[in-house]
């Protein structure tokens, strides 16, 4: 995939690849902005302290999932 308005990777980021595994992996949305989201949709966990860890999360890496996205913020569902 190109780089566009719906996708980018940085491959000299010092955290490239912050996901091992991914063939692609979209770092537009490096910090989710579903993270807020108590329903995110994504693979999260809460820790014993409240937080959420999204560590093992790649909802907002992958390039298909930019639409879904948009419309959770849009429609701020």
């Amino acid at each position: 995939m190109k780089n566009s308005a719906s996708f980018f990777s940085n491959k000299d980021c010092e955290y490239f690849p912050c996901h091992k595994g991914m063939n692609e992996l979209n770092c537009l949305f490096c910090f989710c902005p579903l993270y807020e989201k108590e329903n995110c949709g994504g693979n999260y966990k809460i820790l014993s302290n409240g937080c959420k860890d999204c560590s093992d999360c790649v909802l907002p890496h992958k390039p298909e999932n930019y639409a879904y996205i948009i419309r959770r913020l849009y429609n701020n569902a």
